[in-house]
């Protein structure tokens, strides 16, 4: 059984968002941890939202530091670039990390055993800094979580696609791939 729940989280700021999603994904926790931590293989397994990933700075040992850099979207005809800092890792419970650029605010991956599985929670809670989502949110701000809820819907299903991957699974269907034509041609446009 595979759960993707979104609860998006009123607030008074217009541009201010915070989502609570919840997967449950047959796999441990360690090797969903392991599995979303790789942020080098992000753009190659979840290509419907991370359409270029760069590690910029490594971090200490385990992770905290590590500062990553992203081109993103949704279904939305619009990118995101932003930034993130690995703040606090606890292996393979989860980590959490601070977003800047496009995003400010925080996420935080928790990943708990059951009894089939993995119980996965993210909470993200960020101020849209994009000019285009900074203005218009108090307007579209519907919109603009419904393409977020689509996002993590498309994150399910290409997390429990790599997680067969990476266990030996054969003949892995491709992930979703990206929406609209202008992002379907040269994703890696970050700099070098």
């Amino acid at each position: 059984m595979t759960t993707n729940s979104l609860t998006p989280v009123s607030s008074l700021q217009s541009n201010t968002y915070h989502f609570i999603t919840e997967w449950h994904v047959t796999a441990t926790p360690e090797e969903v941890y392991c599995t979303l931590e790789d942020v080098d293989a992000l753009a190659r397994w979840w290509p419907s939202v991370y359409l270029d990933v760069r590690v910029l700075e490594k971090g200490q040992a385990g992770g905290v530091g590590k500062v990553v850099e992203l081109y993103t979207k949704g279904w939305l005809p619009y990118t995101l670039r932003w930034k993130f800092r690995v703040t606090q890792t606890a292996f393979p419970n989860g980590f959490s990390l601070e977003a800047f650029g496009d995003f400010v605010g925080r996420g935080i991956w928790t990943f708990k055993p059951d009894n089939s599985g993995t119980h996965v929670t993210y909470d993200w809670q960020i101020e849209a800094e994009k000019p285009i989502l900074k203005k218009l949110s108090w307007l579209l701000k519907p919109i603009f979580s419904l393409n977020h809820e689509w996002a993590m819907r498309k994150g399910l299903e290409s997390l429990q696609l790599e997680l067969r991957r990476r266990q030996g699974g054969a003949n892995v269907a491709k992930p979703p791939q990206p929406t609209f034509p202008h992002n379907l041609t040269n994703n890696r446009i970050l700099n070098p």
